[in-house]
């Protein structure tokens, strides 16, 4: 198991390591189609399934690479809305993403946790370019992506769907954030 080495507070949100315990949240994450609507993946079989894939997700991301996804919880009610953070694909590139139960979308969590992964992944983990992928129907992803300063790369297509790829640099992340 990892030894949680993320810990990191917002203004709404603590973003920390995925955990077992989490595994409710996010088998009833992945249980509502519109969630995955745009992303490829499947929903879990059920509870157990989820918590497998939590069990397996520190050698995955975090003791490979020393960074992943996080878990997003409302400091307000502890409750768990999503996840968010970065994550290194098979290609070499840094991946910014994202994902929130319905009830929790169009409040500006996407964006606070998305300025939070990017800062994290600049200033901390020094990378010096983070890329992030939409569906180019998912619109209100395309719209956080571009509120962050990524701009288009690429055309392709991702699990069927015609999609985008867009990219941030640490300069370009500096210039617009002073930091």
């Amino acid at each position: 198991m990892s030894s949680y080495r993320f810990s990191i507070e917002t203004d709404r949100l603590l973003l920390r390591e995925m955990r077992e315990e989490d595994a409710l949240a996010f088998y009833q994450l992945n249980a509502d189609p519109e969630v995955l609507k745009y992303t490829g993946d499947d929903s879990f079989e059920d509870v157990e399934q989820a918590r497998e894939f939590l069990q397996n997700y520190p050698q995955i991301s975090y003791l490979k690479d020393g960074y992943g996804r996080w878990t997003c919880v409302l400091k307000s009610s502890n409750e768990i809305i999503g996840w968010c953070g970065l994550r290194k694909q098979d290609t070499g590139e840094t991946d910014l993403g994202y994902r929130f139960h319905q009830r929790f979308w169009g409040q500006g969590f996407a964006t606070e946790s998305s300025i939070k992964s990017l800062q994290i992944g600049f200033n901390e983990l020094g990378l010096d370019r983070i890329i992030a992928r939409a569906a180019d129907e998912n619109l209100a992803s395309i719209r956080v992506i571009q509120k962050m300063g990524m701009r288009f790369l690429k055309n392709e297509e991702l699990h069927g769907q015609a999609s985008s790829i867009y990219e941030l640099f640490k300069y370009d992340w500096k210039l617009k954030y002073r930091g």
